[in-house]
């Protein structure tokens, strides 16, 4: 058996098979004839081939080198092959149909490859090379608007459009020197969030909680809320429904959201191996404008489906499992990814890439393998409860179980300034309920309590798809934690909310832009506030009276 096999469209002499083999350092060495190479020749050395062949038609060498091997095992989306001994992890491989894998397992006779397309064409003995490359995506302003799969291919049934650059999926997290702290804060437009449970560009907050609580709505909301506040907006979509996707698209576009954000979609038919890649996929989207030094935000939803999807990838492949039978580093899978979410220091560019990842919880169950591993990754979590949901209390955030780990640094001053009592009037309403349902008789001091914390949650619902601005936030809660409310009738309290805002704005919208410009309650905005909302209440009153 020679060391070396040469194959070449001609037979090659003698003396230059002599200067090859000197070039290859190899002691013994055949040629033979193949027709498919147009000029120069292939030379295989094991599962090696270095490839001198040349191009004709731009009269130039390739000179590549890559390791090849051959398909020993096939099914469910994953191959085995032996050989590759050059291959790296998270190394692209081809497929003798031109079909793309993704190295994850290496031993040391064989390669675990993850195919990426359709695997019904591969046998065993297909011949597969490795291409030095890492799996990447195309980024930029063109994919924005765009619906596109894992691998940056358009789902929409538009244009195919021309990336300038790449992104690969995998990257390493910018390092501790390169990043500042969260103060700038990414408004939500919901009530709740942006009063109690602050979130802040570069932070990493989890929604969690029970299937067909409103996780995806808080999502859609935040997203339409970042329409003109200059924040890229990605959405990955693992592993759901495609008519629900679409429905989600459908709502961006009524709301003219799509212009601001990509949607990444790995829908419930595709395989494994796209629902596992797609997060990482909306990241590499996000880190471009990252890197430009502009804000983006990622919403994963959810991470639950995409850690089904890896468990069930490693499996095949035959990896050890561990709890609950999922692989050893399902926690660096998900850790490495939400790590890359950071406010960068202007030395670094000042961009930020916030993330939301989404997980869905069996029965309330926090303490879960995957719900702890994620809540000791992020920078806190809202929380979503059937209960609250069920009770018609929506967005259905419990208060209690729910944190921001920014916490006000992420708050504008005005917001601070009439939520700070929010949260506290909440909690002992929570604490006083329960005691209630067991006493007979409660002091006037207790009742008022109930009242007012029954207002305020009342005051709290909000419809979904329906985000509201910062400065509209902050009329409302101020007339809720200052008692404008606790003499209305629990079920007018919606009512009241919109008669007011569109008192302020018909009679005095200079206070809400105010409030957008200075971004707090001085004493003078307060003494007209005021006035102004004890206004609206007496004109609502009177309504209602029919006076």
């Amino acid at each position: 058996m020679p060391d070396a096999l040469i194959r070449s469209r001609v037979i090659i002499s003698p003396d230059e098979l002599i200067k090859v083999k000197k070039h290859l350092g190899v002691s013994s060495i055949k040629n033979e004839i193949d027709a498919s190479i147009p000029a120069g020749f292939l030379a295989e050395i094991g599962d090696k081939i270095f490839d001198f062949t040349i191009d004709i038609n731009q009269a130039s060498h390739r000179q590549k080198e890559y390791s090849i091997g051959r398909i020993t095992l096939i099914g469910d989306g994953v191959a085995e092959a032996d050989g590759l001994s050059e291959a790296m992890m998270g190394e692209i491989v081809e497929i003798e149909d031109k079909t793309r894998g993704l190295v994850l397992n290496l031993s040391v006779k064989s390669a675990g490859i993850v195919i990426l397309g359709d695997n019904s064409r591969i046998k065993p003995g297909d011949l597969v090379k490795t291409t030095g490359r890492l799996l990447s995506i195309p980024v930029g302003q063109e994919v924005l608007g765009r619906v596109i799969d894992p691998l940056g291919q358009p789902l929409d049934g538009k244009p195919e459009f021309l990336p300038q650059k790449f992104n690969p999926l995998e990257k390493i997290a910018p390092g501790v020197m390169a990043r500042q702290s969260v103060s700038v804060p990414l408004q939500t437009g919901i009530k709740a969030i942006d009063g109690m449970i602050p979130i802040g560009r570069g932070q990493r907050e989890l929604i969690i909680g029970d299937r067909q609580t409103g996780k995806t709505s808080i999502a859609l909301s935040t997203i339409i809320n970042q329409k003109n506040e200059g924040v890229f907006c990605v959405y990955v979509a693992i592993g759901q429904k495609r008519s629900n996707i679409a429905q989600f698209i459908a709502v961006l576009e009524k709301f003219g959201a799509m212009s601001h954000t990509v949607v990444v979609a790995a829908s419930a038919s595709n395989s494994p191996a796209m629902q596992y890649l797609a997060p990482y996929a909306g990241c590499a989207i996000g880190e471009y404008f990252l890197e430009k030094g502009q804000d983006a935000l990622v919403i994963y939803d959810d991470l639950s489906k995409h850690s089904w999807a890896y468990r069930q990838i490693s499996l095949l492949l035959r990896r050890p499992s561990g709890r609950e039978a999922y692989p050893g580093d399902i926690f660096y899978a998900h850790s490495r990814l939400l790590e890359r979410s950071c406010r960068l220091n202007q030395k670094s560019g000042g961009g930020s890439l916030t993330a939301m990842p989404v997980i869905e919880t069996q029965a309330g169950d926090l303490s879960a393998y995957i719900p702890t591993n994620v809540i000791s990754i992020t920078d806190g979590q809202i929380y979503l409860e059937s209960d609250l949901f069920n009770s018609g209390q929506k967005p259905a955030i419990n208060v209690g179980n729910s944190v921001s780990r920014v916490g006000g640094a992420a708050q504008i001053k005005a917001i601070k300034q009439v939520a700070g009592r929010l949260r506290l009037d909440l909690a002992q309403y929570r604490e006083l309920q329960a005691f209630a349902q067991f006493a007979s008789d409660l002091d006037e001091r207790t009742k008022k309590d109930l009242n007012r914390g029954a207002k305020l949650t009342e005051l709290l619902k909000q419809d979904r798809d329906d985000p509201m601005p910062v400065e509209r936030q902050v009329v409302s809660i101020w007339a809720g934690t200052n008692g404008i409310l606790d003499d209305l009738d629990l079920g007018k309290i919606k009512n009241f909310e919109n008669h007011l805002l569109a008192y302020v704005e018909r009679h005095n919208p200079e206070i809400f832009e105010k409030i957008a410009k200075e971004k707090l309650l001085s004493p003078e905005t307060i003494e007209k506030l005021s006035k102004i909302v004890r206004d609206a209440k007496q004109v609502y009153i009177q309504e209602e009276n029919g006076d």
